[in-house]
């Protein structure tokens, strides 16, 4: 399973049910580029459990204003559309699957 292009648009509708983690990234960011790799391993080992999206903050202001996003990478877990849970900065893959397994 790839991960999901999030949007403005798309944003409430894709993670209001089960359990989904947002990368909000940038196209510039380095530490961006750098997890990308990580969340797609994540993505195929949560497969059918989590879903794993991406919302570019440059091209989705609202969404990332919406939850206060100030610096990038940021990842926010939501569970049934609430956000649960929040991870900043480029993180070991271990820490990502850590918090994840809580909301499992």
């Amino acid at each position: 399973m790839a991960t999901i292009k999030l949007t403005d648009a798309n944003f409430d509708e894709t993670v209001n049910e089960g359990i989904t983690l947002v990368d909000f990234w940038a196209e510039w960011c380095g530490p961006c580029k750098m997890i990308a790799p990580i969340l797609e391993e994540v993505s195929e080992e949560f497969e059918g459990k989590v879903k794993i999206a991406k919302l570019d903050v440059d091209s989705n202001p609202v969404s990332s204003a919406k939850y206060g996003i100030r610096s990038i990478p940021t990842m926010l877990t939501f569970k049934d559309g609430k956000m649960v849970d929040g991870i900043s900065g480029a993180v070991p893959k271990q820490i990502i699957i850590n918090k994840l397994n809580v909301y499992l």
